[in-house]
């Protein structure tokens, strides 16, 4: 926790001729941004898996670094010595207060109060753009997974030809065998049957996913309930990560719908080319 504080401290310093007494703070969000481009190739990793809970695994990294934030901000001792950052500000509110204290100085409409309620409204506004975006999410991942259910299903047409060679084929001998092949003699794999699997499969992944999209994205509003019980200096870390973490999965959204109309606008120059 020392490198921590000893880190936070010295980017406060660099900061602190340009914005002064909230010069920490900036360097909280600094840190924070720091961290989250650590683990952007684990995010644009995760969101390749296309499913709503794509971005777990960089949520559960960024636990041990909160608790390093939080426990920076509630101890009044840092390796045996008083702790510098306690004494640092955002505006009018200590780091280090919670909400309840603010209250006690000056009520939900005073100085440190007003700084609290511009945190609560900032996080609000990120969360239900997270929750609007996941279920949009959500909705088209049910809708992909509704398609995929009906594709095997036609895997048990003929194949074109197939009447041909059946022609050739044996008096007594099973349709889609081979011309020449014996009487009673095997056609091949049913691919009804699997189809059967494949659809019953993708049915249930359809119904975890409707599950999640509703319940995943109401989970984003529970920061705004941390944030009321954490020092002010670990809601600035919630913020701007999940801030982030939205901005993220919109540019790579983003990427992705560019590089599909750019494989489909290649696609349809190919058929061009060869009609």
């Amino acid at each position: 926790m020392s490198v921590f504080t000893h880190l936070v401290a010295e980017l406060g310093r660099l900061l602190e001729p340009v914005l002064a007494q909230s010069a920490t703070a900036a360097a909280i969000v600094l840190f924070t941004v720091l961290v989250r481009l650590a683990l952007h190739p684990l995010s644009r990793a995760a969101f390749r898996g296309a499913t709503p809970a794509a971005g777990c695994l960089p949520l559960l990294l960024q636990l041990p670094v909160f608790f390093v934030m939080y426990q920076a901000f509630s101890s009044s001792k840092v390796g045996g010595e008083a702790n510098e950052l306690l004494g640092h500000r955002l505006f009018a509110a200590p780091l280090g207060s919670r909400w309840t204290e603010a209250l006690g100085e000056g009520g939900p409409f005073g100085a440190q109060g007003l700084v609290f309620l511009g945190l609560f409204a900032a996080i609000a506004v990120v969360a239900a753009w997270s929750a609007v975006r996941g279920r949009k999410a959500a909705a088209v991942a049910a809708a992909a997974a509704a398609a995929s259910a009906a594709t095997p299903a036609g895997r048990g047409k003929a194949k074109p030809g197939a009447a041909k060679a059946n022609a050739g084929a044996k008096p007594g001998a099973k349709p889609g065998a081979k011309p020449g092949a014996k009487p009673g003699a095997k056609a091949g794999a049913k691919p009804s049957a699997r189809a059967g699997v494949v659809a019953e499969v993708t049915a249930e992944q359809q119904e975890v996913m409707r599950k999640l999209g509703g319940v995943l994205p109401l989970l984003s509003f529970g920061t705004l309930i941390t944030a009321a019980v954490v020092p002010l200096a670990a809601g600035l870390y919630l913020l701007t990560t999940t801030a982030w973490s939205v901005a993220e999965r919109i540019w790579l959204q983003h990427r992705k719908e560019r590089a599909e109309r750019a494989e489909q606008a290649g696609r349809a120059e190919q058929v061009e080319q060869m009609a």
